[in-house]
């Protein structure tokens, strides 16, 4: 049974999203605090977190990235704000997904399944061993999950991970953004391109000698994405 944490301050949304998971087969844990939800967050294993981003005490936007600093779990960010500033400003601390409120409880659920069902493929046991990519300095280790620049290694969040190994694995094809976020995340890009944008722009500042002349992943003006070989 995959464990959530949600961390989420107003009570009738935690108990409802808590109730909605469960019918869902989840275990779920609530916290109303960030100060707290870090705290559980970093002392237990859980196979995905809902942040809020408006908590008492310490934000969302500060428990993501700490977080994020030591674990790779999928973080689901929630938040009543609907500016672009504040999605890009999630998704660039690390946060997988951002969803904004009122959202149906089934949408929340539906999310979940998908970057569950996504992650699990990455890292279940199905891989060969030894299952790397190499080029022109790059190596990815697609077994352990793990990236390195000129044998210095990279510290990369799930869905970067994700998007920079299906690009590599798919090289010299042009992916479209919404493309892109139906492979990575499994749902249509409704409103979502940004989460797209902001992941291509961390992975190009961890492997990219000069980010305005990649020589890895390539921007087509109009179109996507190309991983150049």
């Amino acid at each position: 049974m995959s464990k959530i944490l949600i961390i989420e301050d107003e009570e009738a949304i935690a108990e409802l999203e808590k109730d909605y998971l469960e019918l869902s087969d989840f275990e779920v844990t609530v916290n109303g605090t960030g100060d707290e939800g870090l705290s559980t967050a970093l002392a237990e294993d859980f196979d995905l977190i809902i942040l809020d981003l408006m908590l008492p005490g310490m934000d969302g936007f500060e428990v993501c990235k700490k977080i994020r600093e030591v674990k790779n779990v999928p973080i689901l960010m929630v938040s009543a704000k609907k500016d672009d500033i504040d999605k890009i400003h999630g998704l660039g601390l690390g946060a997988d997904d951002y969803i904004t409120k009122p959202f149906s409880p089934s949408e929340l659920v539906a999310r979940v399944k998908a970057h569950l069902s996504r992650y699990e493929r990455l890292v279940g046991s199905g891989k060969k061993n030894n299952d790397t990519i190499e080029i022109r300095g790059l190596k990815i280790d697609i077994t352990a999950r793990r990236v390195y620049v000129d044998g210095v290694e990279k510290n990369f969040t799930t869905k970067e991970f994700d998007l920079l190994t299906f690009l590599a694995e798919n090289p010299n094809r042009v992916y479209t953004k919404e493309e892109l976020f139906r492979h990575i995340w499994n749902m249509e890009s409704v409103g979502d391109i940004a989460t797209v944008t902001v992941h291509i722009k961390k992975i190009r500042e961890k492997i990219e000698t000069d980010t305005s002349n990649p020589q890895y992943i390539e921007t087509i003006w109009g179109v996507g994405y190309r991983f150049k070989v």
